[in-house]
């Protein structure tokens, strides 16, 4: 299994300190948060993508794609009624389509809850068309990269558009591109499904590109009450061969700590299982 982290949780430290850690801990991957290096992927020029890959793979590492893809942009939205943003929405998805391969990423997660909640008065199967119009327009490009897009269903708390893993199942087929597909999330699926996890594990094992280990305290695996055991031991079974990424969103215990304490506890549940 290959273990990796999103490096957003090192976001004080540079680049090279990162890596040397990450290595030495143990994960074999990096997931990259864009808006840690520059306000937009056209800012990173092509000098800078090649030290940045030189410098994780030296250590033994890849990285392996991107998230947070909307964070902290403006003028980006997923669902909108103005044509325009949709436009300059998939332009941008594009862009990242780019930085991730030249990085030698080949997966960006979709969860950016801000950029893609539903207009008021705006109906679900509009806002649904209109993000399908998105992904449709910026899924071709990505590809021709080998660069794949998964989408996040997150809770209710986050967002009010794409919840669970049927309904990003659902707008998966209305866009009906091979490079879109399934990203599953510890702390999401805790907080929005009603079956357990091991069950959308196996009911969706085909269509899943993607997975984030996490808890609904919002640490790392290991660091709260959720079991990982039959977590991992449904993704054993499911012959699921992607990447497992820690996220956190709480750093409190800090940046170490949390990322030592993940790579043991996860680990010692996958040789356990």
């Amino acid at each position: 299994m290959k273990f990796g982290i999103c490096q957003e949780l090192f976001v004080d430290w540079d680049w090279e300190k990162q890596c040397d850690l990450i290595a030495e801990i143990g994960y074999k991957g990096i997931e990259l948060a864009p808006f840690a290096f520059a306000e937009r992927p056209s800012d990173i020029s092509a000098e800078q993508r090649a030290t940045l890959r030189k410098t994780a793979e030296d250590r033994g590492l890849q990285i392996f794609g991107l998230h947070w893809l909307l964070a902290k942009t403006e003028g980006l939205h997923l669902t909108t009624s103005d044509a325009a943003v949709r436009k300059k929405t998939a332009e941008y998805l594009v862009e990242l389509g780019e930085l991730c391969a030249d990085l030698g990423g080949d997966l960006m997660v979709f969860g950016s809850p801000f950029q893609r909640n539903i207009e008021e008065g705006m109906s679900r199967d509009q806002a649904y068309a209109n993000a399908a119009e998105v992904f449709r327009n910026c899924l071709p490009a990505i590809g021709e990269r080998g660069v794949r897009i998964c989408m996040e269903p997150l809770t209710t708390k986050e967002t009010d558009f794409v919840n669970t893993c049927a309904e990003a199942l659902e707008l998966i087929d209305m866009v009906g591109a091979d490079n879109f597909v399934l990203h599953q999330d510890v702390k999401a699926m805790l907080g929005a499904e009603t079956e357990s996890i091991p069950e959308l594990i196996h009911k969706y094992d085909t269509r899943t590109g993607h997975f984030h280990v996490n808890d609904s305290n919002l640490l790392g695996p290991g660091m709260g009450e959720t079991d990982y055991h039959p977590i991992l031991k449904a993704l054993k079974e499911s012959r699921y061969d992607g990447w497992i990424s820690v996220e956190v969103f709480d750093y409190e215990p800090g940046s170490e700590f949390i990322a030592r304490e993940s790579f043991r506890y996860l680990k010692e549940v996958w040789e356990s299982v």
